[in-house]
């Protein structure tokens, strides 16, 4: 075992240590004189081994330089500007790339300021009239793209504010007439100076639309909160409307052939013609299994059955429409509508609602909705929905926060979601004086529209590699919460981007919702189209590669007509 103590040793002895050992002073300059001497033969060799050896000290020092790589960039000799802000050094520390210089988009032609490429009357004409296909979606080809601002009118208004919009619109922003001549005597819409007005009415309301809904709130309930979305239709294709209604939902239809005795001579039709129509309808109704509730005056309403346990018993009366098979009933975009009745989910008694029971309005907003709790959607639960609803609180009051015209009242009416997910954004705005439009893009991992609706919110589906089929300047406000990135393989951002500007109206705004790169490049195409944006950190801070975009659409018109004094705002 080794001993404890350590060993003693008299003053005159050490033991060897090579390590401490005292250098020789003759070796110490040999090797001094023998690197210096290889550095300057190195230096001379570099500096072309001329100049060096003739120079004097002071000279011969100036001729040092650092050598320089080949590939290495070359810095400009501006005046060094010291940063001593505090930087951190964390991984998730976020850096915003350099953004590219902004392309240009110039302003179409004033012959476009209506355009709506989808639904453009000269292409429509290639198509069938069968069916009336030619009145469907027919977009534009890649290569018939513009790539340009739709103008706004000469002498373009921002909107009148919620509520005054709801009766006044300025003829500057629709310079149209025709409307209040052809439909004068319904007295749907009224010219006045400077403005239209619309009174209300309609074909089968000239009292307005506010009384034909208190008829019809006399025939069913409007008001205890259990309808809250409805949908205008012409009559037509009611397999189609069967699809789309609630279990226990209610079709009402006014106008023609309803109560064609009395107004058969004013619709200038026939007597056999209009009872035909009539008893047409009927038929097709009653195979759908719908109970007509009543017709009264010139209103008649027939309601879905709340499940399909008697309409399957009858399919032996009723040999068409059958039941659809192995059909996926929410896909709707592009899908050929099918002459066969859309079963609803199954139930195990006949007093069951298919699907589940919705909570009546305003419950209906925060409630789980059935879709959810039954499972239907996955990887969303009851509890990711609350979180989802939570979440948008938050994140629409950081936007109020950012932005105080979000938070005024009125500021906004025509709101879009881009991508609504769940409605969130929508439901926390549920106070305001706005309404949404909830997109589900046909891309999205899940197809939550039923759920939207069962909600009691409203939606649709939208492909934004292709233009909305909605008039130019629809739109307040837009919200786009990772769009692009959703979109980023499959067309270009410009594009979707000249789009949003041709359904925002002037002086709209965007906010955009996406990866911090996204968004650098979609500044760079923003101020290109004559918008005004600035990046601002996430709700969480500046640690989040996710950022904000906040976008204004400046206010420009197309050019005044030559017989006009030129407005500094408008652009040719």
């Amino acid at each position: 075992m080794a001993s404890l103590n350590p060993p003693s040793y008299s003053a005159s002895y050490r033991p060897y240590n090579p390590y401490l050992k005292k250098p020789s002073l003759f070796k110490m300059v040999c090797v001094t004189f023998l690197c210096s001497a290889a550095y300057l033969f190195g230096v001379w060799k570099h500096s072309g081994g001329s100049d060096v050896m003739t120079a004097s000290p002071t000279d011969f020092l100036g001729t040092i330089r650092c050598a320089q790589m080949k590939n290495a960039t070359q810095l400009p000799t501006a005046t060094v500007v010291l940063d001593f802000s505090t930087h951190q050094a964390a991984e998730d520390t976020i850096t915003l790339p350099p953004p590219r210089g902004p392309r240009y988009f110039p302003a179409c032609d004033v012959k476009y300021s209506e355009y709506t490429p989808c639904e453009d009357t000269k292409r429509s004409l290639k198509f069938e009239r069968d069916r009336l296909i030619y009145r469907e979606r027919h977009c534009p080809q890649k290569a018939e793209l513009l790539k340009c601002r739709v103008p706004a009118p000469y002498g373009y208004k921002s909107p009148f504010t919620w509520p005054e919009s709801r009766d006044f619109a300025w003829y500057a922003n629709v310079p149209h007439k025709e409307l209040t001549v052809e439909k004068a005597g319904q007295n749907w819409i009224r010219f006045e100076g400077d403005r239209f007005r619309f009174p209300g009415g309609g074909t089968m309301f000239p009292n307005g639309a506010d009384a034909y809904i208190d008829e019809i709130g006399k025939l069913i309930n409007l008001r205890d909160g259990s309808i809250r979305t409805a949908i205008d239709t012409d009559g037509l294709y009611l397999i189609e409307v069967d699809r789309i209604l609630r279990p226990g939902g209610y079709w009402i239809l006014s106008g023609p052939p309803i109560n064609w005795k009395r107004h058969w001579k004013g619709w200038q039709r026939t007597q056999e013609d209009l009872s035909a129509e009539q008893s047409a309808i009927e038929a097709v109704a009653k195979s759908l299994c719908w109970k007509k509730l009543v017709e009264k005056g010139d209103i008649a309403i027939w309601q879905k059955p709340t499940n399909h346990i008697y309409c399957k018993k009858t399919r032996k009366v009723f040999k068409q429409p059958q039941f659809c098979q192995a059909q996926d009933p929410d896909r709707a975009w592009y899908s050929k509508m099918e002459t066969c009745l859309t079963p609803l989910p199954e139930v195990s008694d006949i007093k069951e609602i298919a699907g589940g029971q919705l909570e009546k309005w305003p419950n209906r907003l925060q409630s789980v909705p059935p879709r959810i709790s039954s499972g239907s959607l996955d990887g969303v639960t009851a509890e990711t929905f609350r979180e989802d609803t939570e979440l948008w609180k938050k994140r629409v009051a950081h936007y109020k926060a950012v932005s105080n015209q979000l938070a005024q009242k009125g500021r906004y009416r025509n709101l879009l979601d881009m991508n609504a997910h769940l409605g969130g954004f929508a439901a926390a705005l549920i106070d305001d004086p706005v309404w949404v439009i909830n997109v589900v893009p046909t891309e999205a991992k899940i197809n939550t529209l039923g759920a939207i609706y069962e909600r009691g919110l409203i939606g649709t589906y939208q492909d934004w590699c292709e233009a909305m089929s909605t008039y130019p300047r629809t739109y307040d406000l837009i919200h786009a919460d990772s769009v692009l990135t959703l979109y980023k393989d499959r067309c270009e951002i410009e594009d979707i981007l000249l789009e949003m500007d041709r359904i925002l109206r002037p002086e709209g705004t965007v906010i955009f919702r996406d990866d911090v790169d996204i968004l650098v490049t979609t500044k760079s195409i923003t101020d290109g189209m004559n918008w005004d944006s600035h990046i601002v950190d996430h709700e969480k801070g500046p640690h989040q590669r996710e950022k904000l975009l906040f976008a204004v659409k400046r206010y420009w018109t197309a050019s005044a007509p030559a017989s006009d004094q030129q407005d500094p705002k408008t652009v040719s």
